[in-house]
């Protein structure tokens, strides 16, 4: 569905930030990438959507290269994404907004059950703007269904639990579990939690700007867990907890 080859970017003052990737993503799969912060998730994320146009390397889309298609190409062959801090969009309500992304013909069934999807009641936001009226968890929010609204062949999402209340962040991850077993698109999430970590098909480790690992879920998730037990001892230091 979607390949990197050799995949590397240099940010502008010359620091290598993404070296040497390869990756390749399976059709209508949830992958999650995960790694410490500052190896080079977002931007790996950035480079699949055409944000950033890597300094070598190819993409492929189903085949067809898109290494120097731009965002606005890319969003036309089916690629979808919600950024960690999501665009407000003065002068334009919520309904304007889904009904854009979804290419417009949105009934107010179809708006309730996008809005349903991550935890926001139509009745109180279909017609508020989006504007600095919005929480930064409602906006973040509503971002996401507007990228579910678009039925996108690759929907990507950045850190998507970042600023949402926990009844939300478990709607959210229901609505991820749903799409990922109705098999609609390919899902690529960028998270830390532990909760999405837990539904994904697979999972891809970056750090460095490296692959560190990469696989399915039930082989991945259990040596980052593992990583991750860390216990004080009485002299006050910590350490691997390898239990």
């Amino acid at each position: 569905m979607l390949r990197l080859e050799h995949i590397a970017w240099d940010s502008p003052d010359g620091e290598e930030i993404i070296q040497d990737i390869d990756l390749e993503i399976g059709k209508g799969k949830l992958i999650v990438v995960t790694g410490p912060n500052g190896g080079g998730k977002t931007t790996l994320a950035k480079l699949i959507a055409g944000l950033v146009t890597p300094s070598s390397g190819r993409i492929f889309l189903e085949g067809e290269d898109i290494t120097e298609a731009n965002v606005t190409d890319r969003a036309k062959k089916g690629i979808a994404y919600a950024f960690q801090q999501p665009v407000r969009f003065k002068g334009l309500t919520v309904r304007d907004l889904l009904d854009l992304a979804a290419g417009g013909g949105l009934d107010e069934t179809s708006i309730c059950t996008l809005l349903g999807k991550v935890g926001l009641c139509a009745e109180e936001y279909i017609d508020r703007e989006m504007s600095a009226s919005l929480s930064g968890g409602e906006s973040k929010r509503i971002e996401i269904a507007t990228v579910l609204a678009r039925n996108a062949k690759l929907s990507i999402f950045d850190e998507p639990e970042a600023g949402i209340d926990l009844w939300s962040f478990t709607r959210l991850v229901e609505t991820f579990e749903e799409l990922r077993q109705e098999n609609e698109g390919t899902l690529l999430v960028i998270s830390h939690q532990e909760r999405i970590l837990s539904i994904a098909d697979e999972i891809v480790v970056i750090g460095a700007g490296r692959v560190k690992s990469a696989g399915p879920r039930e082989k991945i998730l259990p040596t980052l867990l593992s990583e991750e037990r860390t216990i004080r001892c009485p002299h006050g230091k910590e350490e691997i907890c390898h239990e």
